[in-house]
């Protein structure tokens, strides 16, 4: 009885409540862009744009005179002038919408942040020893648009689509984003961490985290090569578990970025790694006690590793449609997000 009054009191003068519920809604909406933008490369709608304007750019075109302008300006690039040759305008429209939705939702993330961040202060919700790394935050997504639109650029001159090195970088902002914000959040809440824990447990969930990083950008060389729309069988590859012609490229690094049997074959290769990972770090935990309190997270997060690479070999075997692969990457940053989640419960827990 005592420790659930003194628990009533505690949330009753909580007034970093709002201030968590805002952090989650920027890591929803941060999903949000990120399932937005996966349908634009999936639609290859991402260089349908070719200007970037921080104000004007939130208006789409409002007469035909403004298609047309726009259109004209997207047949200046090779995309259009390799591949896309027999687009109509209402065709280009179609692939215009996703990216204007994306670069749209990208420029409200600022203003979702930048609005009640400052009514918080007026409140003094939080201090100035938390503004900043809050503030930190709101540099953090400007950083992300700004590598939005310098991998645009690359698919503006030479290639037909963007650079998959710079997509990588693109999405990987964005998941440390993700994970950053639930992080804070969660690292935010007064009720307390039942549980013990050690520096081994710290350490296993981190190294998971910087694992699914790690696999979420080779995702996205994936998908800035379209590798995933060849060798769609599995367990096997090509014919074989190890597949011939991983090597072929000069240099030899080269392969692991750019030949698409290579890096396709690296994604897989790291999905098993986390599959192993995951079932060592939950069959540790139940050894050393199971999974009470704090330690309720690891079965949770095996069975989200499990669901995704389900949707990973479904996706694969049915050739990338759109739902299944956006909702492939949706869940890898779910997963990113819920073990991020567990490392602040873990650090609270240890404080």
């Amino acid at each position: 009885m005592q420790n659930a009054a003194m628990s009533q009191t505690s949330l009753a003068s909580d007034r970093l409540r709002p201030v968590r519920i805002w952090l989650y809604s920027l890591a929803a909406f941060v999903l949000l862009i990120v399932v937005v933008g996966g349908i634009t490369r999936l639609t290859d709608s991402g260089l349908s744009i070719t200007s970037w304007k921080p104000i004007s750019g939130t208006i789409p075109p409002l007469n035909e005179a403004d298609w047309h302008a726009e259109f004209e300006a997207y047949k200046q690039i090779p995309q259009y002038q390799v591949n896309n040759t027999w687009m109509s305008l209402d065709d280009f429209k179609y692939i215009f919408f996703w990216e204007w939705l994306h670069r749209l939702l990208a420029r409200m993330l600022g203003v979702v942040f930048l609005v009640p961040f400052a009514v918080f202060l007026v409140q003094k919700r939080f201090t100035a020893q938390l503004a900043w790394p809050l503030f930190g935050l709101f540099v953090l997504g400007g950083f992300q648009g700004a590598l939005g639109w310098w991998m645009v650029t690359s698919g503006l001159s030479e290639l037909t689509s963007v650079s998959q090195y710079r997509l990588a970088a693109h999405l990987s902002a964005a998941c440390l984003l993700l994970i950053a914000l639930v992080h804070v959040a969660r690292s935010l809440d007064p009720v307390r961490v039942e549980g013990r824990v050690s520096r081994a447990d710290f350490a296993w969930a981190a190294i998971l985290l910087v694992l699914i990083v790690l696999q979420i950008a080779a995702g996205a060389f994936v998908a800035g090569l379209d590798a995933g729309m060849g060798y769609n069988t599995w367990p096997l590859m090509d014919g074989a578990i190890i597949p011939d012609g991983m090597g072929v490229m000069q240099p030899l690094w080269r392969n692991f970025f750019e030949n698409n049997l290579t890096v396709q074959f690296i994604h897989r290769c790291i999905a098993y790694l986390i599959v192993l990972y995951v079932a060592v770090m939950c069959w540790r935990r139940w050894r050393a006690g199971g999974f009470a309190g704090v330690h309720g997270w690891p079965p949770r997060i095996a069975i989200l590793v499990l669901l995704q690479v389900v949707l990973g070999i479904l996706t694969l075997l049915h050739a990338v449609p759109i739902s299944l692969a956006v909702g492939h990457q949706a869940m890898a940053f779910m997963l990113a997000g819920m073990t991020s989640a567990y490392l602040a419960d873990l650090r609270r827990a240890v404080i």
